[in-house]
């Protein structure tokens, strides 16, 4: 089996650390204002990880094969930037929207989510694009029972989105989580029901799909991590980290500032 299967006392280790990387995200959300750097974002995020959660960031100096190490403590990717935005000095304007990506180590498990925030008033297309694409994180995770397979999560996202008027990125997807930052197996955010790997009680993953206003198409800047969309259309992504339960799913990421789950996750609760 390529994938890690977790003990009771591992998922203990990964709801602390899921739940830590979304304090952070509830933390921050107060300074995402108009005229802050999404460089001051990750100084706050990066104090409050390491003194106040005596945990780690993660993504600073993760240095994956064929990539520079990453300088920063979370990615912010702005407007078109669909990952892997790097922190950097240019103020946040009215109207931008960003996405901001968490992932803590804690006691040697890691936590892994992100969220859309809207940057003063946003329009009603970039307000649309992330709430379709919460929605569709959510789809996915709603496919996540034992029994069920991975291509019944990128189907349930895709055929959604795409519903919408949207696309979904091809090239980046979710992916296994635990002592390592990247485990096996791999989630698509697309793909056909009742095929690829089939869920059994202790998977734990990500579900993160990036949908674009525009077409898929991706390509990646000079500084080797940022990845835009190709025709420069607004792109969103929202993340959860998963564990696969005897009876359906535990979502690992949730704190008290957590957006609510949809309403067709809740009515099925």
């Amino acid at each position: 089996m390529p994938f890690s299967i977790k003990s009771p006392s591992d998922i203990e280790g990964m709801r602390t650390a899921g739940r830590l990387a979304s304090e952070v995200l509830d933390m921050l959300t107060a300074h995402v204002q108009p005229g802050v750097s999404t460089e001051r974002l990750d100084q706050i995020a990066h104090d409050y990880i390491t003194q106040v959660q005596q945990a780690i960031p993660a993504p600073l100096n993760y240095t994956p094969p064929g990539y520079i190490p990453y300088p920063k403590s979370i990615c912010t990717s702005v407007n078109h930037q669909i990952c892997h935005g790097i922190p950097n000095e240019r103020p946040l304007k009215n109207g931008d929207i960003v996405n901001i990506d968490v992932t803590v180590i804690k006691d040697g498990w890691h936590g892994d989510t992100s969220r859309m925030f809207v940057v003063g008033e946003g329009s009603i297309a970039a307000k649309r694009l992330c709430g379709i694409t919460y929605d569709a994180m959510w789809r996915g995770i709603a496919k996540v029972k034992p029994g069920a397979r991975l291509g019944d999560i990128g189907h349930a996202i895709q055929s959604f989105a795409e519903a919408q008027g949207f696309s979904v990125v091809r090239e980046f997807c979710g992916h296994g989580i635990g002592q390592k930052f990247h485990e096996e197996p791999q989630v698509l955010h697309y793909g056909r029901p009742g095929t690829l790997e089939e869920l059994v009680p202790g998977m734990t993953f990500t579900i993160e799909p990036m949908i674009n206003a525009g077409r898929r198409e991706i390509r990646e800047l000079g500084d080797g991590w940022t990845i835009v969309t190709k025709d420069r259309s607004l792109s969103a992504q929202w993340e959860h980290t998963v564990l696969v339960t005897e009876t359906g799913f535990e979502v690992l990421t949730l704190s008290s500032g957590s957006p609510p789950a949809p309403s067709f996750i809740q009515s099925a609760a």
